[in-house]
């Protein structure tokens, strides 16, 4: 339920298109006072009012207006007050060690062309690896999340390939999961003194999307499994994939990606506010 003298963290925010053609966001924040959840729903209107700034997850927020919605059981939110701003990333030691563990899982590779074709493009793009955010509104979306996600989609590998019943080719998965968002250093462009995200227009221009980058990465260099499993992480077309997962006969591996990327996306270090625990 709706309280409006309570305090609430933002947990996730995202903006979509409503059938009418117009911009409406979602954000799912939590009460601090009793762990409840609340789901809102902000209109164009009301996204015209707010610096995007604002909506970052892990910002603490007071509700100044909004009304609560019984039959859909969700808040429609008109305006917020930031109590409290969530730090705009992880700091550059933190993301140095991130990096560094993500490194040290491609030297485990027995592949050693993959293993030098993947140490490469990360090696060289260092820079922007480190410091990109892995999304603008919905998940790791600070300086550093990133690293963050790539790292988190590996280890969740590395603990469940072990258990899994059909054989899957250790390197190549793992080095999917390290590639899967590779396009996002370019897609996307983070201020490191406010932290806003926005995206880079020529980058749009030239490519469809991130995971079409990372496609054609690993499809050029001859890696076509796993241009594969970055094509189709995104699971279905209307999400982005640009193989959709609902098709049928699709070959096991194909779904792996798509699933641990779920996982770190709903369950990982989402906000700043979460890496303070890594």
């Amino acid at each position: 339920m709706l309280d409006l003298k309570a305090k609430y963290e933002i947990l996730s925010f995202s903006i979509g298109d409503t059938k009418a053609g117009t911009k409406m966001g979602k954000m799912q924040i939590k009460n601090l006072d009793d762990s409840s959840i609340l789901n809102c729903v902000l209109w164009e209107e009301a996204l015209n009012r707010i610096p995007d700034a604002s909506t970052r997850a892990g910002n603490i927020i007071k509700i100044i207006t909004a009304s609560y919605n019984e039959k859909y059981n969700n808040c429609l939110l008109n305006n917020f007050e930031v109590l409290e701003q969530a730090t705009l990333g992880i700091d550059e030691e933190k993301r140095e060690e991130l990096f560094e563990k993500i490194i040290n899982i491609i030297h485990e590779f027995k592949n050693e062309e993959l293993k030098n074709f993947v140490l490469d493009i990360l090696t060289k793009n260092k820079e922007k690896f480190i410091i990109s955010p892995a999304a603008k509104h919905m998940h790791h979306n600070y300086i550093g999340g990133l690293v963050v996600h790539t790292l988190e989609c590996a280890e969740f590998l590395l603990a469940i390939l072990p258990n899994l019943k059909k054989h899957l080719n250790r390197d190549e998965v793992i080095a999917a999961a390290i590639l899967h968002d590779i396009g996002k250093i370019f897609e996307y462009e983070v201020n490191l003194d406010s932290g806003i995200i926005e995206y880079n227009e020529q980058f749009r221009k030239d490519w469809i999307s991130h995971s079409q980058y990372g496609y054609t990465l690993c499809m050029t260099n001859g890696y076509l499994n796993i241009a594969k499993m970055i094509a189709a992480h995104h699971g279905r077309s209307d999400w982005g994939a640009m193989i959709d997962l609902g098709e049928k006969d699709l070959e096991p591996f194909y779904y792996i990606i798509h699933h641990v990327d779920d996982l770190s996306a709903k369950f990982g270090a989402t906000s700043v506010n979460d890496t303070k625990s890594m």
